[in-house]
C-alpha cells in the first residue's frame, strides 16, 4: 500500500510522518534526490522485504525528484509492487491529485491549515486589535499557538518585503506567490508605513527570543494577545 502524506501544514504532516516511521523497528529511508530504481529493487527483492515486514519511507519525491526516465521507471516499479509492500511518501507541500493519480490505490493524507488562520492573517491591519484577538482565539481551537506564531512572523515578513519598493532582492516566499496572492498582500502592506512594519517585526523577534530564553513573564498566547493589541 502506498501512503502519501502532504499539505501546507508542514509541522503536523511531518509529525504524523515521523510517528509512522517511529513505529517501525528498521525503516528504510530515502531522500528524493538520492533514491534510485536499483536502490528500491535491492530493498524489495534482495532482502525478503515482505516477510521481514519492512516499510519504505521516501521524502519529497514528487516535489523534488526531477522528471526523467528514471523517475518514470521508479513510478512504474512502485505501481507493480504496491500491493505487496508498504511505501510512505512525505511531501513538504500539497501535491496535486493529477500527479499522484498514477497510483490506482493509495492513501492520501492531506494536512491543511484551518481556514480561520487565513482569515486571521488577512485581517492584520492598524486599529484592528480586538477583531484580531477574537480571530486568534478561534484559530487556536484547531491549531497550535506555535504554528500560528510562525505564520504571523511569515505574514509580517512578506508584507514588509512588499513595502520596500527600493529593494531589488526578493525573499523566497515572494518568489513562490501566485499573482493574486501577491496583489492581496500588497494591499495589506499599503495599510502600514514601512516604519510600522519594521517595528512590528522587531516586536515579534523580541517575543520569540523572550519565550525561547525563558525571559518572558507571559506565555506565548498572552504575548500574542498583547502584540495584536499594539498593531
Amino acid at each position: 500500500m502506498i501512503t502519501i502524506i502532504h499539505g501546507d501544514d508542514v509541522a503536523n504532516s511531518r509529525k504524523y510522518y515521523l510517528s509512522e516511521r517511529e513505529k517501525v523497528a528498521n525503516p528504510v529511508i530515502f531522500a528524493a534526490e538520492k533514491v534510485t530504481l536499483s536502490d528500491l529493487m535491492q530493498v524489495f527483492e534482495g532482502g525478503r522485504l515482505f516477510s521481514d515486514n519492512k516499510k519504505v519511507f521516501i521524502e519529497n519525491f514528487f516535489s523534488k525528484k526531477k522528471a526523467s526516465k528514471e523517475y518514470d521507471e521508479i513510478i512504474d516499479y512502485l505501481k507493480q509492487i504496491q500491493e505487496n509492500g508498504e511505501i510512505f511518501f512525505w511531501e513538504e507541500k500539497e501535491i496535486t491529485a493529477k500527479k499522484i493519480s498514477v497510483f490506482k490505490k493509495l492513501i492520501s493524507k492531506v494536512f491543511k491549515f484551518p481556514q480561520n488562520l487565513f482569515l486571521f492573517l488577512d485581517s492584520i491591519k492598524p486599529g484592528n486589535g480586538k477583531t484580531l484577538i477574537s480571530l486568534f482565539h478561534k484559530t487556536i481551537e484547531t491549531a497550535e499557538p506555535e504554528m500560528i506564531f510562525f505564520m504571523l512572523i511569515r505574514q509580517l515578513r512578506i508584507i514588509l518585503a512588499l513595502s520596500d519598493k527600493s529593494s531589488s532582492s526578493q525573499i523566497d516566499e515572494l518568489k513562490r506567490l501566485a499573482p493574486w496572492q501577491k496583489s492581496k498582500l500588497q494591499k495589506q502592506a499599503s495599510f502600514f508605513s514601512q516604519k510600522q512594519l519594521i517595528d512590528l517585526y522587531k516586536k515579534l523577534f523580541e517575543i520569540d527570543l523572550a519565550i525561547k530564553t525563558g525571559k518572558s513573564s507571559l506565555n506565548l498566547i498572552q504575548a500574542i494577545d498583547f502584540f495584536l493589541l499594539s498593531i
